[in-house]
């Protein structure tokens, strides 16, 4: 009676197998971490960068707005000067509320402005009912 021994050859090599896996793994993830991190880390760096130019470029642009708002009312001076040397060199109370009725811009057409003493316009209120 021959007795066949069982075979644990293929066994033998998938647990050397899977122990090797194992150690592979014990090795590669540590330094899979690490390299992770850093790539992490450089990414939030290039991000916090971009973020910096962009304030910068803003700020840029603020300046750059404020300087033309600043040339922009200088003319706006050198005209009011002109129109004033004009005028006779004197603001006239009439010229005032010239002035005040254009800053005013009245965009309803049916408004109507009558100067008064205290400088404010009548308006018609009950002229619709």
């Amino acid at each position: 009676m021959d007795e066949e021994k069982p075979n644990y050859k293929p066994w033998i090599v998938v647990a050397v197998g899977i122990v090797i896996f194992i150690a592979f793994l014990m090795w590669v993830l540590p330094i899979y971490t690490v390299w992770s991190s850093e790539m992490s880390g450089k990414a939030q760096l290039a991000e916090a960068e971009w973020n910096k130019k962009i304030q910068v470029e803003e700020a840029m642009a603020n300046l750059e707005s404020e300087k033309l708002n600043a040339q922009a009312e200088i003319e706006r001076a050198k005209g009011m000067s002109e129109a004033i040397r004009i005028e006779g060199g004197a603001l006239t109370p009439t010229y005032i509320q010239y002035l005040w009725v254009r800053q005013n811009k009245f965009n309803d057409k049916t408004t109507i402005y009558i100067p008064t003493e205290a400088n404010l316009p009548i308006l018609e209120a009950n002229r619709m009912k």
